[in-house]
């Protein structure tokens, strides 16, 4: 199973007021395991960098004026993401971000049926939060010590984490080892003891076979279980 654990840095907080894609970071987990592929893309938004959302991920204007556009990296990003699900944290504000950049270059647009909001995974979980990234990093003891600034990629190694331990996946084998001895255990407690026979099955052991044990049997000279069993006296 492929998915892939992404994150977006942005101008603001609004896509219809002109607010732009800057930074884009996806990592391929399979079978919920990193794999080590990576995309990671800052984006030139051919607008200035307001204060407030600079003071966030420390993209500056200056810095993004050389980076491609969303159109030149569009292309790379669907091969990437191709139709597999996508775990994103607020997924909403991602998904309409990168939607806004589809729509204006006419390619086709992120659907919600492949997205696993791991905002709303979390609120379900933990019910009291907090649940942004970082109240979760620190619930789940994951480090984000170099988290001093938001960044697209760091921040979807972060959720990668989050997103293993919200679904249960390190505990997934103990679980299930433990499910197999609770059910084994649960077999041999049933279990109904055998019933006897009302009379034993007679002896299929000739005459000279008998007396060949029971010499056996007396050569031991300590007291026989066998002899106990069969109420004889050992010699």
């Amino acid at each position: 199973m492929r998915e892939i654990v992404l994150d977006t840095e942005t101008t603001g907080l609004d896509p219809s007021r002109g607010d732009r894609v800057v930074e884009i970071g996806a990592l391929e987990l399979i079978n919920h395991l990193p794999t080590g592929q990576q995309f990671h893309k800052y984006i030139n938004p051919e607008r200035d960098m307001p204060a407030e959302a600079f003071a966030v991920h420390g993209l500056s204007e200056e810095f993004l004026n050389d980076k491609p556009l969303f159109t030149d990296i569009a292309i790379e990003f669907e091969d990437f993401v191709k139709g597999d699900t996508l775990i994103i944290h607020n997924a909403s504000f991602d998904v309409k971000f990168l939607n806004a950049e589809l729509i204006r270059i006419n390619r086709t647009v992120l659907t919600f049926d492949r997205v696993i909001d791991t905002l709303m995974l979390a609120r379900k979980k933990h019910p009291a939060g907090p649940n942004s990234l970082d109240a979760l990093c620190r619930r789940y003891k994951i480090d984000n010590s170099m988290r001093d600034i938001h960044g697209a990629l760091l921040d979807s190694e972060l959720l990668a984490g989050v997103y293993l331990e919200l679904i249960g996946g390190r505990q997934t084998s103990l679980t299930l080892a433990g499910q197999e001895v609770k059910e084994t255990t649960t077999k041999i407690i049933d279990k109904k003891p055998s019933e006897q026979r009302a009379s034993p099955l007679a002896s299929r052991l000739t005459q000279e076979e008998i007396a060949a044990h029971e010499k056996l049997i007396s050569s031991f000279k300590v007291e026989s279980i066998w002899n106990e069993l069969t109420g004889k006296k050992s010699p």
